[in-house]
């Protein structure tokens, strides 16, 4: 009986999910929830209280340090940031950080996190639609599966309070991307970041000309990656030009791009071709909002910083195939040194549960070369600039006024391989403490099947 106890207790908290409103009002947070928006995002937050944490080391994810600060948050917002002199005000509930360190929540802008979820089987392999080199017609949100046991370790493990679930990466344009916030939901749409632009997952360099050239297929080298991104944004051009009463889902995508409401997030690799890329945008009428992975952005940071392109990348992952072969561990600095946007992203359902420990790797090694980037500045690249490039940092990713209350308490420094979340908020609501068995999140499919004997 304890398993079947344990899954209708899962059940309950899921279920909760579309009836809770925001902590002191009826009206949802989500903007982008309407009947004209098809799966819109039915995202409801989890009740919260007013709560004060008072005494940490606050780092407020846009660069800016406060010791001994204190953080309060109501009704799902940022209040109020300040020093040991900001007052609290009757009715919070007092945290005490002292000895700890508070953040924004940690955004991860490249997961596959329920579209690979675990067990790593073929029956959930859902994130790569390899039929054909383009595949702007797909949406990543038509393959999450919500039960993927992934989120809740990227809750607990690694403070992750939203991410960007993406396509794989075999074709050229492997379709739309979706943000989510980290929580239980029965659905998708119960997940979905409200408000937050779709992206399109693009991919240049060696996979989409493997995939398809092993198939005697173009494309089958680099030219004839550009050739068809190329073609196919003249259609796209024409289409978005056009009355668009016939419908065809890809091109709707696509001129969801040119129209500037969807932002492009591009797999790409080599210096060169990050270049091509930001012309190939500029001949279409695009912006790449970031590069992912880029292992060589290092390259040409300062071509990044003009064009405000974001490099979303590892600390130190290099030489698995050719054009991974010149990644350095220093990329992440030498990007910060030409003053260009760094991310830290996983692509990994364990990496994300450390991005933290990552993003201090980055951090050591721009110091050995002489590079030295502070502490707050380093969260940033967990924190804001993913955000910024996700185009959901006027509501999320710094410790400010107004501002989602998307919050994690660490029990130490967070750039210590040492320090882990104690308590991780999102929206307010409290949905992860390390001190307390009933706040962390499990999925009906972590409980497993009933044995001989259990409902007896």
């Amino acid at each position: 009986m304890k398993r079947a106890g344990a899954s209708l207790a899962v059940i309950a908290m899921a279920g909760a999910v579309s009836a809770c409103a925001t902590t002191g009002s009826e009206t949802p947070r989500s903007a982008s929830a309407n009947d004209a928006v098809p799966y819109a995002s039915t995202y409801r937050a989890y009740p919260g209280a007013p709560t004060a944490l008072v005494g940490a080391t606050v780092f407020d994810g846009a660069g800016g340090r406060i010791e001994n600060g204190t953080v309060l948050f109501e009704n799902g917002e940022i209040v109020a940031v300040g020093d040991a002199g900001l007052a609290v005000p009757a009715g919070y509930t007092r945290i005490d950080g002292t000895g700890k360190f508070v953040t924004p929540g940690i955004i991860d802008i490249h997961s596959h996190l329920g579209d690979y979820p675990s067990p790593s089987v073929d029956a959930h392999s859902d994130g790569n639609e390899a039929t054909a080199p383009t595949t702007p017609n797909v949406w990543a949100e038509h393959s999450v599966w919500p039960q993927d046991p992934g989120f809740s370790r990227a809750l607990a493990n690694g403070g992750v309070t939203a991410l960007q679930i993406l396509p794989g990466s075999a074709n050229l344009m492997g379709g739309r991307s979706v943000t989510l916030k980290n929580v239980p939901s029965r659905t998708v749409q119960g997940m979905k970041f409200p408000g937050a632009p779709y992206g399109l997952k693009m991919a240049c360099g060696e996979n989409p000309k493997r995939v398809y050239g092993s198939r005697g297929r173009i494309p089958s080298t680099r030219m004839g990656n550009f050739a068809v991104n190329r073609q196919t944004w003249i259609e796209a051009q024409e289409y978005a030009a056009g009355d668009r009463k016939d419908r065809d889902l890809g091109k709707e995508t696509l001129a969801g791009v040119l129209d500037g409401d969807i932002l492009i997030h591009n797999h790409c690799y080599r210096a060169d071709e990050m270049a091509l890329v930001m012309d190939m945008a500029k001949e279409f009428g695009y912006r790449v909002s970031a590069f992912h992975h880029a292992v060589e952005s290092y390259k040409i940071g300062d071509l990044l910083r003009e064009n405000d392109v974001c490099s979303a990348i590892w600390a130190d992952w290099w030489g698995f195939k050719m054009e991974a072969y010149d990644g350095i561990p220093e990329n992440a600095a030498l990007l910060q040194n030409a003053g260009a946007c760094v991310v830290i992203h996983s692509d990994d359902q364990n990496g994300i549960q450390r991005l933290n420990q990552e993003a201090a790797k980055a951090q050591a090694d721009g110091r050995r070369m002489g590079i030295d980037i502070s502490d707050a500045e380093v969260i940033r690249w967990l924190t804001l600039n993913p955000a910024k490039a996700m185009g959901i940092d006027a509501m999320t990713g710094s410790l400010q006024s107004g501002k989602m209350a998307d919050v994690v308490l660490w029990n130490g420094d967070p750039l210590s391989v040492y320090s882990r979340p104690e308590k991780v908020w999102i929206d307010g609501a409290l949905m992860y403490d390390a001190r307390d068995p009933a706040r962390r999140p499990v999925s009906d499919f972590e409980l497993g099947q009933p044995g001989e004997g259990d409902f007896k």
